[in-house]
């Protein structure tokens, strides 16, 4: 009896065995796999898909754009998703979800590209051809690093700082507009329609003294004021 019972037991063990044989290798139970959670779903352009990142166990690395790191590169750069998690080495202004060309990270932006992320803080886009040194063209237009321009310098040629459609700039004719900028402001006081007046010649109509003086320009303020509500909308 005992060793008809110890006959049956080895049968049993030997019997899963002899089935899992059956199954290729990698299809056995027994075998470990990979677990794909972390890995990337699918890749394209702005991958390589034949590195290894060790820091997930996956295949596949981002290529990061060389100006959304903090390193001098002139390349774009494999990086881990681990390293890219913790920001190793990556610009905090820029945005390395959004594929640019051939890999990835764009400059982060707001207000439908109006204004965009310069050393953590956000600047404005520039219309192109309004600033003198652009230190880089954007979709939507240009910014700079350093100082923004003032109400003065942006005056001088017609613009103000206000929003122009995706970008910053409005232009004013100065035949028929006047802007006068105070202080340090980047918006200007206040935009005068100049009406077409000559004032090379002598006015025959001139205010005879100061009290029709202010009525007049009290009116001119009027005007200014519903003039702004049409053109600084975004205020």
């Amino acid at each position: 009896m005992k060793k008809t019972f110890a006959i049956s037991m080895i049968c049993l063990i030997c019997a899963p065995g002899a089935f899992a044989a059956s199954l290729p290798w990698w299809e056995q139970p027994t075998v470990c796999k990979l677990d794909p959670t972390d890995c990337y779903a699918t890749m394209g352009a702005g991958y390589d898909s034949e590195l290894w990142d060790s820091g997930t166990g996956c295949w596949g690395m981002k290529m990061i754009c060389p100006e959304a790191l903090t390193t001098d590169e002139y390349q774009p750069v494999p990086m881990g998703r681990d390293e890219i998690a913790k920001g190793t080495n990556i610009n905090k202004d820029f945005d390395t979800d959004i594929l640019n060309g051939d890999c990835f990270g764009v400059r982060k932006t707001t207000e439908n590209g109006a204004m965009a992320s310069v050393n953590g803080e956000y600047v404005r886009v520039w219309c192109n051809g309004i600033l003198d040194n652009a230190d880089e063209y954007l979709e939507n237009g240009e910014i700079t690093y350093g100082a923004q321009p003032t109400c003065a310098e942006l005056a001088e040629y017609g613009y103000v700082a206000t929003v122009n459609d995706k970008c910053y700039g409005k232009y004013y004719d100065s035949s028929k507009y006047y802007i006068q900028c105070d202080g340090s402001d980047i918006l200007p006081s206040k935009i005068i329609v100049v009406n077409g007046a000559d004032y090379s010649t002598s006015s025959s109509n001139a205010p005879a003294d100061a009290s029709a003086a202010n009525k007049i320009f009290d009116s001119m303020q009027d005007v200014s004021e519903s003039q702004r509500k049409i053109y600084f909308t975004n205020d």
